[in-house]
């Protein structure tokens, strides 16, 4: 499994809200096309964008843009985050 769980912070609701982006901590070797195909075959959503960034404890944090604009929302609220 690729996905660990989500990263659920103020930055990161301000950036579900805003820019409709969710934050999910991953396996550190993960791959961006990694992610891609686990977000999507998990959550049935389109994924625009994956960005990912290593975090000040040594986890691997991606940043995922969605096509459609309710698509972040409807994934943290299945998870019961929201």
């Amino acid at each position: 499994m690729v996905l660990r769980n989500p990263y659920v912070t103020e930055k990161a609701m301000m950036m579900l809200e805003n820019e409709n982006k969710i934050q999910v901590l991953v396996h550190n070797n993960a791959s961006k096309d990694d992610i891609r195909r686990a977000i999507e075959k998990t959550f049935d959503q389109k994924v625009a964008s994956v960005r990912t960034v290593m975090t000040m404890k040594g986890q691997k944090k991606a940043i995922v843009g969605f096509e459609s604009e309710k698509a972040a929302e409807e994934i943290l609220s299945r998870l019961g985050v929201m």
